[in-house]
């Protein structure tokens, strides 16, 4: 009688290969998924990060958006030269349509403001609203003559801009200052600069 052959015996890497194919195809899909996560997480970040540079009322710049914009805008003008101005807008007798309306009409208007201003800049100017009634115009392409004409137009159009309420015409005027960029100052120094041309213009009225 013949011995038995030997079985041979069978290599654990063989044996576990099915299930180490299973283990890599679950860790690769589980690489996918957390890098799909990852980036709609990216991507709702980057959303929210654009939406708390713009005032949720009107949907233009806010302040803080609108100083990171002419920041940046400033170290394209140091760098190639361009012209350049900047418009401070403050509503006149806006107060009382706010005291006598109320807020819901107050706010009606500063929609329409907004709106006229967006529908009378051009494409590469930036408009933004500061605070309360306070808006700002940045102008690309504009010398210090054409940012003193813009502003007294704006002047004009807000003027003319009216909404009803309640079966009340209203409406507001607005003092606007403008003045030309230039290197070597901040955002934040410019805007008080067109803020001071806005003060200087609404006292020249006044007189």
């Amino acid at each position: 009688m013949s011995a038995a052959k030997p079985q041979r015996a069978v290599s654990g890497s063989a044996a576990d290969a099915p299930a180490q194919d299973l283990l890599s195809q679950d860790l690769l899909a589980e690489v996918h998924r957390l890098r799909r996560d990852l980036a709609l997480a990216q991507e709702r970040i980057a959303e929210l990060e654009a939406r708390a540079d713009v005032d949720p009322l009107l949907d233009v710049l806010n302040r803080r958006g609108f100083e990171r914009e002419l920041t940046r805008s400033l170290a394209y003008f140091a760098r190639y030269g361009t012209r350049a101005g900047l418009i401070f807008i403050d509503l006149d007798g806006f107060k009382p349509i706010n005291d006598i309306y109320g807020h819901t009409a107050g706010d009606a208007l500063l929609k329409a403001v907004a709106a006229t201003l967006v529908s009378r800049v051009r494409a590469s100017d930036v408009v933004a609203r500061l605070g309360g009634d306070e808006f700002c115009v940045l102008m690309w392409n504009a010398d210090e003559e054409l940012v003193a004409a813009k502003a007294g137009d704006i002047e004009t159009i807000i003027a003319q801009a009216r909404i009803e309420f309640g079966g009340a015409q209203l409406s507001v005027g607005a003092s606007a200052g403008g003045v030309a960029l230039r290197a070597g100052i901040t955002a934040a120094d410019l805007i008080a600069e067109a803020d001071r041309a806005m003060y200087a213009r609404k006292k020249e009225k006044r007189a």
